[in-house]
């Protein structure tokens, strides 16, 4: 499965949390097209990384994180 997102940068003190961001959209890839799949996470969670991110779309999907591929725009 292909994804492929936007996102929003979360302000924070860098001094006290790392910062963070927010995934304004996102789409998967199918066959040759992209339907947008955004309302099926929540976009008001704050991902301290992609890789995160990546782990949290394969247990929503239930897919091995390996057959997952994810991309920023």
């Amino acid at each position: 499965m292909n994804f492929t997102f936007s996102s929003q940068s979360s302000p924070s003190a860098p001094a006290v949390e790392p910062a963070t961001f927010q995934v304004a959209r996102i789409w998967q890839q199918v066959d040759d097209q992209h339907r947008d799949v955004s309302h099926l996470i929540d976009r008001s969670y704050r991902y301290h990384s992609i890789r995160e991110l990546h782990w949290h779309l394969a247990d929503r999907f239930a897919r091995p994180v390996r057959s997952l591929a994810l991309s920023r725009v």
